[in-house]
């Protein structure tokens, strides 16, 4: 059986969860995709104290991130990172399965 997690949370997305759990309760990134947004679909980001029925969880040193089994084959492959730059701070995903993103980063089409 392979076990092998179809997504990658990069060090830094690890680290900014570190950072967010520092300020208080230690809480898991939801990574989600919904239907909407300028390209057909969005992802979305929320902060959740626990893993839902079914959730794939990623796990680093008691850091979390979740995600729902119907948004897994929409980010199958796909890097989960934290950018940090001029325009600025938030959490992205660089899907191999998008074929053309908008400018704001958070909508794809497939």
């Amino acid at each position: 059986m392979d076990l092998t997690i179809p997504v990658t949370v990069t060090d830094r997305a690890f680290a900014r969860l570190a950072q967010i759990a520092e300020d208080g309760a230690a809480k898991a990134l939801r990574v989600a995709v919904l239907g909407g947004g300028c390209s057909g679909f969005q992802y979305e980001f929320v902060l959740e104290d626990a893993p839902a029925d079914g959730d794939i969880v990623i796990e680093q040193d008691g850091h979390k991130v979740l995600v729902d089994p119907e948004s897994m084959p929409f980010l199958s492959g796909s890097v989960i990172d934290f950018k940090d730059e001029l325009i600025g701070a938030r959490f992205a995903v660089e899907n191999p399965n998008a074929t053309s993103t908008c400018g704001c980063g958070t909508s794809f089409s497939i």
